[in-house]
Protein backbone atom coordinates (compact mmCIF):
# COMPACT_ATOMS: atom_id res chain seq x y z
CA UNK A 1 0.00 0.00 0.00
CA UNK A 2 1.54 3.33 -1.00
CA UNK A 3 2.07 6.11 1.48
CA UNK A 4 1.66 9.80 0.66
CA UNK A 5 4.80 11.90 0.92
CA UNK A 6 4.22 15.66 1.09
CA UNK A 7 6.96 18.15 0.27
CA UNK A 8 6.26 20.92 2.78
CA UNK A 9 8.23 23.50 0.77
CA UNK A 10 5.95 23.23 -2.29
CA UNK A 11 2.81 21.44 -1.12
CA UNK A 12 3.38 18.73 -3.74
CA UNK A 13 2.77 15.16 -2.78
CA UNK A 14 3.61 11.80 -4.28
CA UNK A 15 3.03 8.12 -3.60
CA UNK A 16 5.82 5.96 -2.18
CA UNK A 17 5.61 2.33 -1.13
CA UNK A 18 7.42 1.02 1.93
CA UNK A 19 9.98 -0.82 -0.18
CA UNK A 20 10.84 2.23 -2.30
CA UNK A 21 13.15 5.05 -1.25
CA UNK A 22 11.80 8.59 -0.98
CA UNK A 23 14.21 9.63 -3.75
CA UNK A 24 13.14 6.95 -6.22
CA UNK A 25 9.48 7.87 -5.79
CA UNK A 26 10.27 11.62 -5.92
CA UNK A 27 11.76 11.14 -9.39
CA UNK A 28 8.23 10.43 -10.67
CA UNK A 29 7.25 14.05 -10.01
CA UNK A 30 8.56 14.73 -13.50
CA UNK A 31 11.01 17.46 -12.58
CA UNK A 32 14.10 17.28 -14.73
CA UNK A 33 17.45 17.58 -13.03
CA UNK A 34 16.60 16.09 -9.64
CA UNK A 35 20.08 15.06 -8.50
CA UNK A 36 20.16 11.38 -7.74
CA UNK A 37 23.88 10.94 -7.18
CA UNK A 38 25.02 7.51 -6.07
CA UNK A 39 21.63 6.24 -4.74
CA UNK A 40 23.58 4.44 -2.04
CA UNK A 41 23.86 6.98 0.78
CA UNK A 42 27.42 8.02 0.00
CA UNK A 43 27.29 11.30 -1.92
CA UNK A 44 24.88 13.45 0.12
CA UNK A 45 23.08 15.26 -2.71
CA UNK A 46 19.57 14.10 -1.75
CA UNK A 47 19.32 15.43 1.81
CA UNK A 48 15.87 15.96 3.28
CA UNK A 49 14.45 16.63 6.72
CA UNK A 50 11.55 14.37 7.68
CA UNK A 51 9.08 16.61 9.53
CA UNK A 52 6.49 13.98 10.43
CA UNK A 53 5.65 10.34 9.89
CA UNK A 54 7.24 6.96 10.44
CA UNK A 55 10.10 5.59 8.38
CA UNK A 56 13.11 3.33 8.42
CA UNK A 57 16.54 3.92 6.95
CA UNK A 58 19.41 2.04 5.46
CA UNK A 59 23.10 2.84 5.92
CA UNK A 60 24.27 6.30 4.84
CA UNK A 61 27.62 8.08 4.98
CA UNK A 62 28.57 9.80 8.23
CA UNK A 63 30.36 12.34 6.03
CA UNK A 64 26.93 13.65 5.02
CA UNK A 65 24.68 12.67 7.93
CA UNK A 66 26.00 13.42 11.41
CA UNK A 67 24.56 12.17 14.69
CA UNK A 68 22.92 15.60 15.08
CA UNK A 69 21.41 15.27 11.58
CA UNK A 70 20.00 11.85 12.47
CA UNK A 71 18.52 13.19 15.71
CA UNK A 72 16.79 15.96 13.74
CA UNK A 73 15.70 13.53 10.98
CA UNK A 74 17.94 15.22 8.37
CA UNK A 75 18.66 12.21 6.19
CA UNK A 76 19.42 11.12 2.64
CA UNK A 77 16.24 10.50 0.65
CA UNK A 78 17.87 7.61 -1.20
CA UNK A 79 18.10 5.68 2.08
CA UNK A 80 14.72 6.57 3.69
CA UNK A 81 11.71 4.26 3.29
CA UNK A 82 8.23 5.29 4.52
CA UNK A 83 6.25 3.27 7.07
CA UNK A 84 3.38 5.83 7.07
CA UNK A 85 2.46 9.06 5.32
CA UNK A 86 5.34 11.53 5.62
CA UNK A 87 5.98 15.23 5.40
CA UNK A 88 9.46 16.38 4.45
CA UNK A 89 11.48 19.50 3.82
CA UNK A 90 14.01 19.46 1.01
CA UNK A 91 17.46 20.76 1.99
CA UNK A 92 20.95 20.87 0.50
CA UNK A 93 21.61 20.45 -3.22
CA UNK A 94 18.21 18.87 -3.81
CA UNK A 95 16.36 22.04 -2.70
CA UNK A 96 17.01 24.12 -5.82
CA UNK A 97 15.82 21.34 -8.14
CA UNK A 98 12.67 20.44 -6.25
CA UNK A 99 11.64 23.85 -4.91
CA UNK A 100 12.81 26.06 -7.75
CA UNK A 101 10.83 26.77 -10.92
CA UNK A 102 9.68 23.62 -12.68
CA UNK A 103 11.75 22.71 -15.73
CA UNK A 104 10.47 20.56 -18.52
Amino acid sequence: MPHTVTIADTGEHYACTGDESLLSAMARLGRRGIPVGCRGGGCGVCKVEVLSGDFHTRAMSRDHVSDDDRACHRLLACRVYPASDLSLKVIGKLHARVCGPATV
